[in-house]
């Protein structure tokens, strides 16, 4: 695949749609999405972490890019570079409206690397490509406009403090306790430990950071004398916006 790039200073307006060079039709900077959204570029980078980790997005390349900071001093910054797809996944979660931005910003891209900008040759292909764009993005708001309430139940629960049963995480994601633990179970998140009838976490998802378990101290052993705990498996705020992202209910 080509990805070679060339660099260019920052500008020093915020324009919505700074016209840098370091992108190829393969790839989009992360730099150039913080500028896409007017947000920070560590928060973005942030943002990418988190997908990578969750297994939503492959792991981008690094590469650095020139720039110059908000004195006008050069510096040198460590940029990922994203494929069409994961960009688009990274702008959904960070901000859902700007999605029918980053489709036009993407299709300025291929078309300046193609060599073939569009112009309209006459009035009535004007007047065609205008009603084109128009059509698009209506049906990109509408697609927006039905995923934004998915993102902002995803990032509220990314955001919620301490891990909760899972009859409560059930409530949480729409789902009935028994298709929940079903799902766990199906997917080695949870099982019976010998003849127990407790459940237990698997600690994989443990070490993943989705599920931690609850001691709670019990009575002594009436024939031993030996301590005793009970563990009830908790999901973390984590593994609740994994669970929430793999739409377990549409797959039932």
């Amino acid at each position: 695949m080509h990805t070679t790039t060339t660099q260019s200073n920052r500008a020093a307006d915020s324009s919505v749609f700074p016209m840098r060079q370091n992108m190829t039709r393969q790839s989009m900077s992360s730099r150039e999405i913080s500028d896409l959204l007017n947000s920070r570029h560590d928060k973005v980078k942030q943002s990418i972490d988190r997908l990578v980790q969750r297994g939503t997005i492959v792991q981008p390349p690094v590469g650095d890019e020139q720039n110059n900071d908000s004195l006008g001093r050069p510096r040198t910054e460590s940029v990922y570079h994203l494929c069409k797809r994961d960009s688009f996944v990274v702008v959904a979660q960070l901000s859902p409206e700007f999605t029918a931005r980053l489709v036009d910003r993407w299709q300025e891209l291929e078309d300046q690397v193609d060599g073939r900008l569009r112009i309209p040759a006459n009035y009535a292909e004007a007047l065609q490509v205008a009603a084109d764009q128009a059509k698009e993005s209506q049906r990109l708001q509408l697609l927006v406009d039905h995923q934004a309430p998915k993102v902002a139940a995803i990032n509220r629960l990314a955001a919620a403090g301490g891990s909760i049963c899972i009859s409560d995480a059930a409530k949480q994601l729409q789902l009935s306790p028994t298709q929940l633990f079903t799902w766990l179970e199906a997917h080695r998140w949870i099982f019976h430990r010998g003849g127990s009838k407790r459940w237990t976490a698997y600690q994989p998802q443990i070490t993943r950071g989705f599920m931690v378990h609850k001691v709670t101290e019990l009575k002594p052993d009436a024939e031993t004398g030996a301590d005793r705990a009970a563990y009830q498996p908790l999901i973390t705020p984590k593994g609740l916006t994994y669970l929430a992202e793999k739409n377990i209910g549409a797959a039932q």
